[in-house]
């Protein structure tokens, strides 16, 4: 260490020594060494934080934009598949009509005729849907089937007796269960 420096002011002349009311102005707003590090490490966070928090900002706009984006699509996305579905079913609404004039003729074989064509053309576009009956040649399954009526009868207990009701599957879905007539344990007659 230099003879000239003062050992608890590294860098500072001997003869500098002076007291804080005699320092000049400029020297007491001067950082000392340590505190210009630590304001560039302060600058250097704020800049930080300015940057992340303008990710942030459009990072949320990015995503209010995909999320208005999804909800369009997803209407597009009905409105067309309801097109579609309306779109085959204009055959079975021209052949219902037609029907309907041959039932203002009076000819019950045609009627009958264009009925079940009606009736063929809907359940071949509804199919095509991903529409299937459910069947009824099995035994109860609460799942698919509803009970409105368990009367005694020799069949195994469980056996569908009767379909009051038709009931339909759309994928793994349940859109209405059918609706049936079940046989119930016969009770012993004394």
């Amino acid at each position: 260490m230099p003879a000239s420096a003062h050992p608890h002011e590294p860098n500072q002349p001997a003869h500098r020594e002076q007291t804080a009311k005699e320092q000049a102005p400029e020297e007491v707003a001067a950082p000392a060494p340590g505190n210009e590090e630590l304001a560039q490490a302060l600058a250097e966070a704020a800049a930080q934080r300015d940057q992340y928090l303008d990710d942030l900002q459009r990072l949320a706009a990015d995503f209010d934009n995909y999320r208005k984006r999804v909800v369009r699509e997803r209407e597009a996305l009905v409105t067309r598949a309801h097109a579609g579905l309306v779109e085959a079913i204009l055959p079975v609404l021209d052949d219902l009509g037609r029907a309907l004039e041959a039932a203002g003729l009076h000819e019950e074989a045609k009627l009958e005729d264009g009925v079940r064509l009606v009736h063929r053309q809907l359940s071949d576009v509804l199919a095509r849907e991903g529409l299937e009956e459910i069947s009824t040649d099995v035994p109860f399954d609460p799942h698919v089937h509803e009970a409105l009526a368990a009367i005694p009868s020799e069949a195994e207990e469980g056996t569908i007796l009767e379909v009051v009701q038709r009931g339909y599957l759309l994928g793994d879905r349940v859109l209405r269960p059918a609706r049936v007539v079940v046989a119930a344990a016969s009770t012993p007659e004394d």
